[in-house]
């Protein structure tokens, strides 16, 4: 009886798809600063010049993380109104960011224009073409919603449980009656609440000022 020949189980292919789904994993266990083309190769076991054929640079590698952080952005059900349809398209942005550990920082330092992130700020200024009243302005509005997200988003997971106590210390510690006199609001409210106030003073929406 002739003995049957085993063979190696071949090994799977490399894909940069791969690889962008290894460094967001490091990037959620470990943070940002953790992301290098080395530490990617050594989760995924492989050599670093592998990584490199796949991704180029560090930089670019990171544009395909971000690329793929957007890509995670659903775009069924929105409302059928222009204002509330930015208002939802910037929630599920922001969302996005924050499924991630620095999220919003990992965005922040990109420029990746790439299919999800084009899809993205294709539908966000198409909307907004229908809410504002000239194309230009529709630009200058996604500039100021996705920097205003991108901002507070990043703030938000950055924050600490004692920055409150910080500022109400920092604030009583000298001669700051503006913000003695509004300290109360400025720690009260979420980062949910303040951003729903800040794309809706951005849109000049209804409830703009209210608070």
């Amino acid at each position: 009886m002739t003995k049957k020949q085993t063979h190696p189980t071949p090994r799977t292919r490399l894909t940069p798809a791969a690889v962008v789904d290894a460094a967001l994993r490091l990037l959620d266990e470990s943070g940002l600063e953790a992301v290098t083309t080395r530490a990617v190769a050594d989760r995924i076991g492989v050599r670093m010049n592998t990584v490199l054929w796949h991704v180029k640079t560090k930089t670019r590698l990171l544009e395909l993380m971000a690329d793929a952080v957007a890509g995670t952005i659903g775009y069924e059900g929105l409302p059928e109104d222009a204002g509330e349809r930015a208002r939802e398209l910037m929630r599920r942005y922001r969302r996005s960011l924050l499924a991630h550990r620095d999220g919003a920082a990992l965005v922040a330092g990109t420029y990746a224009p790439d299919p999800h992130t084009l899809r993205f700020a294709d539908t966000l200024v198409g909307t907004l073409a229908d809410h504002e009243a000239t194309g230009e302005t529709a630009a200058w509005t996604l500039y100021a919603l996705v920097y205003f997200t991108l901002g507070l988003t990043q703030e938000e997971q950055a924050a600490g449980q004692a920055e409150e106590h910080r500022l109400r210390e920092a604030v009583a510690s000298g001669p700051y009656p503006a913000l003695a006199a509004t300290l109360d609001t400025l720690t009260s409210h979420t980062f949910d609440a303040r951003f729903e106030d800040g794309i809706t003073r951005i849109l000049g929406g209804a409830g703009s000022g209210r608070r």
